[in-house]
């Protein structure tokens, strides 16, 4: 009798994003924000200081940097990525998309995938970054330093409602519902416009961001849905949150 092989597991991924509502900007102003933002990033690790123009083939991305950064470089790419039915003109009022990335290889490399000049609130404006899943970067970049200067790199570019590192696990878990302003993260970020942060328990660590609102951080090691200690303070959190009014009552 063949012995069955051993169930195939994966590891826990994560990603980061910055969320913000309608918004009506133009390529330019898009360009300038993501330019700075890939500015901000290059700071907090060297991983991150490498990005290049979409391409068919990794061979063809590595011949097209896009670092250092150019405004006029990035508008045309973002004018490029408007919005718009086949053969018709462009909808201006769902802005414009990008996705571009770092060069790695599947499963160590980082993709940014920005959507932003939307001012109708049908293409919501967000910048996400799927992180490395495995390797030394993923496990330089998987950490608090790393992820809370993202975060934050985000939160001085984007200027978002809201922001956030995350485990896909989690989320895919205890997802929350249309009515939710936002998503409890390994780490998040939250707009002053959205309300005050209430007192949270330990390990719990909250920081003031420019004077624009607040960052939660849950636990200084890797959050992780295998340590049930880690679900517990998250959704003791989110209790605290909801009691504060920052969100709505948990369904489940």
């Amino acid at each position: 009798m063949t012995a069955k092989p051993e169930p195939r597991t994966y590891p826990e991924t994560y990603y980061a994003g910055a969320y913000w509502g309608p918004r009506r900007e133009t390529a330019e102003e898009c360009a300038r924000r993501t330019a700075d933002f890939l500015n901000l990033l290059a700071r907090c690790d060297q991983f991150l200081a490498h990005w290049y123009k979409p391409a068919r083939s990794l061979k063809d991305v590595r011949k097209h940097s896009l670092m250092p950064p150019e405004v006029p470089a990035l508008a045309e790419l973002f004018r490029r990525g408007v919005n718009r039915e086949r053969g018709g003109p462009v909808i201006e009022q769902l802005g414009y998309s990008l996705w571009f990335g770092n060069g790695g290889s599947d499963g160590d490399g980082v993709d940014l995938r920005i959507t932003c000049g939307d001012y109708s609130g049908a293409n919501p404006n967000s910048c996400v970054m799927p992180l490395p899943r495995k390797g030394p970067d993923a496990a330089r970049i998987l950490t608090v330093p790393a992820l809370t200067g993202v975060v934050r790199s985000m939160v001085h570019s984007w200027e978002p409602d809201w922001a956030f590192a995350m485990s896909d696990s989690y989320e895919d878990a205890f997802p929350e519902s249309d009515t939710s302003p936002f998503s409890l993260g390994w780490m998040t970020y939250l707009s002053s416009r959205l309300g005050t942060v209430p007192p949270l328990p330990a390990p719990v660590r909250i920081e003031p961001v420019e004077g624009r609102g607040t960052l939660i951080v849950l636990t200084p090691e890797r959050f992780t849905v295998a340590n049930p200690e880690h679900i517990a303070l998250a959704r003791r959190v989110r209790d605290l949150l909801a009691r504060a009014e920052l969100m709505p009552p948990a369904t489940s």
